[in-house]
């Protein structure tokens, strides 16, 4: 059963940017650690930028200063801006418990930044 929806990805120029939103149902959105991971071909999946139910945010070296990930705990929606896309950025992206024990992964949503 569904409870983590990605939308927002698409195709991209370099230097474009896109807003990802990932809808939660199912679970107790307010005090979960959140995040945004992602998975290219041929690679592991790796955490992208994470905020905390207090609302602290971190982000992974590479995408600090163009990524911002936010939370609206009202609507259980979780967002990230991506600004200054690169082509290394080209992923499919996913939302997902900062955990040990994330819940089942989704569908994703397919980031591609090309010439």
């Amino acid at each position: 059963q569904v409870q983590l929806v990605e939308s927002g990805g698409g195709l991209v120029q370099p230097g474009g940017s896109l807003r990802l939103s990932c809808a939660a149902s199912g679970t107790i959105f307010s005090i979960m650690d959140m995040g945004w991971y992602r998975q290219a071909p041929g690679k592991q999946r790796e955490l992208v930028a994470g905020i905390t139910s207090g609302g602290s945010t971190n982000y992974a070296d590479s995408v600090k200063g163009r990524f911002t990930i936010s939370r609206d705990n009202a609507k259980r929606t979780l967002y990230l801006q991506m600004n200054s896309l690169k082509p290394e950025d080209t992923a499919v992206n996913y939302c997902n418990l900062v955990s040990a024990s994330p819940r089942a992964w989704g569908q994703g949503t397919q980031v591609t930044v090309y010439s």
